[in-house]
């Protein structure tokens, strides 16, 4: 049998350049970009194949702990782990932490795939190819990096040149080119031999090791300590934070990649998108007669090559020409495609006030352990949100200090703990919190609990819940 594979998927990161449908609190790989999965649920499809894969481990943060398992079981792919990042340490540390872990399960000589959560690729022949190449370079001693085959002179990319031909269909690297002005991209092109770094890598777990220590012994000790003092947290691992945090402050790239004498490309014609713009998933989603990609909620008439994108509200777009206009629950954006790349700059605007800070960091949608909410409507003393339970999931006995709740079932049967009182609620029955009183939703069937919550009172925030008891061992919410 073949050597199988680990994926270690890289979940943490909390961009925000798919904005307004991206925030800091629901970043791209979690939610839908294009099609009914996110980009975190198609990775993990995509290593799947148990006669290729082993279970994958995900590295992601606490915040993103519980929809990393939660997406994970929506579509049926078990994990091998999950560790949880106590600070942002870019992608060197958490890759060497990966390694240590999947070591101690998998032995040194364990070939592992490191890949981004938030690719969108088509995993196809020409994939497994790729992917087959690879293992059988990364087994003969390189540390593989997969090149996308350039279909255009972007400059949002780094390159690879291929250097010599090994044995294996792989090349040596020759170097590492970080992202070019356009007149070098083009340049590059008309050369041949170049192509577009994707960030996914593939190797023995212990030549990776032996080379951190080598050219980055300070993320060596770190990650070997984060993982070594580690604690366990129903089914994640939470890295040592006072460890962890000694860690320099590099990715991989810099940290090994470009010093290394053991680096492969393989090249890959396999299509690839890291979806970091508008016009990035312009160009991969499907075009209607003049170019348009309509996705979701809305109408397009005499328009060309635009984006229009709505998750509710419905967009009514006329004689628009290269345009993105996007809509969430309580934001639009509208801009060129050709400046997509610039929403970072627009998002810091927005970060920088304090009337509009809260739309680049939370979503209107936010999932919990137990499923999650929608704040449907805020008003002075009030606001109104959906509540979404899982089956069999049950939220804390808590309290509120300053704020009373009036609960309405539209979907479902929950159970009610409200005092020293446990009740049914049905379909279109209410139950009443008064303030400061210890209670409890749970939803005990096999549908999704859907409950309107109205709460009343002279403060409405997140931090105001008295935690008695949790199955979840939160702290807050």
């Amino acid at each position: 049998m073949s050597v199988k594979i680990i994926p270690v998927i890289m979940a943490g990161g909390k961009g925000t350049r798919l904005w307004p449908l991206s925030r800091a609190s629901a970043p791209k790989q979690f939610i839908q970009v294009v099609g009914d999965r996110t980009l975190f649920q198609e990775t993990l499809e995509r290593v799947a194949d148990p006669d290729l894969y082993e279970a994958p481990i995900v590295i992601t943060n606490q915040d993103f702990r519980f929809q990393v398992a939660e997406q994970a079981r929506e579509v049926g792919v078990d994990l091998s782990g999950i560790l949880l990042e106590p600070v942002a340490r870019n992608t060197a540390a958490a890759i060497a932490a990966a390694a240590f872990f999947l070591t101690a399960r998998f032995g040194e000589d364990a070939v592992l795939q490191l890949l981004a959560s938030d690719h969108e690729i088509d995993a196809g022949a020409h994939y497994r190819k790729a992917i087959e190449i690879a293992r059988d370079t990364a087994l003969s001693g390189k540390i593989v990096t997969f090149g996308i085959t350039p279909t255009e002179p972007a400059t949002g990319y780094g390159y690879i040149e291929q250097g010599e031909a090994l044995e294996t269909g792989a090349y040596r690297v020759k170097r590492f080119v970080e992202k070019p002005p356009v007149a070098k991209a083009e340049e590059m092109l008309a050369a041949g031999g170049f192509y577009w770094n994707s960030g996914i890598f593939m190797c023995k777990a212990s030549l990776l090791l032996s080379e951190l220590l080598a050219f980055a012994p300070e993320v060596y000790q770190a990650a070997q300590d984060a993982v070594s003092n580690a604690a366990t947290d129903l089914d994640f691992a939470r890295l040592d934070e006072a460890s962890f945090s000694k860690s320099p402050d590099i990715s991989i790239d810099y940290a090994v990649m470009e010093k290394t004498s053991n680096a492969a490309v393989v090249p890959s014609t396999f299509p690839w998108s890291d979806l970091g713009s508008w016009d990035a998933v312009w160009k991969l989603g499907e075009k209607d007669e003049g170019g348009n990609v309509v996705l979701g909620n809305a109408t397009v008439v005499n328009s060309e090559n635009s984006l229009v994108l709505s998750r509710s509200t419905h967009l009514a777009v006329q004689g628009l020409k290269d345009m993105a206009v996007i809509a969430s629950e309580d934001a639009v954006y509208v801009g060129r495609l050709d400046e997509a790349q610039e929403v970072g700059k627009l998002v810091k605007k927005l970060a920088a006030s304090k009337a509009t800070s809260d739309l680049t960091q939370t979503h209107p949608t936010s999932y919990r352990p137990w499923g999650g909410y929608t704040s449907l409507l805020h008003g002075d003393r009030f606001q109104v949100k959906r509540l979404f339970v899982l089956p069999g999931k049950k939220l804390s006995l808590q309290k509120h200090f300053h704020r009373s709740e009036h609960w309405v079932c539209v979907k479902g049967t929950a159970e009610v703990t409200v005092g020293d009182k446990v009740m049914f609620v049905r379909e279109n029955e209410s139950v009443y919190i008064p303030q400061g009183e210890l209670h409890r939703l749970h939803n005990p069937g096999k549908i999704m609990l859907e409950m309107i919550e109205v709460q009343t009172g002279s403060y409405l925030g997140e931090d105001d819940i008295v935690r008695v008891s949790d199955e979840f061992g939160r702290e807050k919410n």
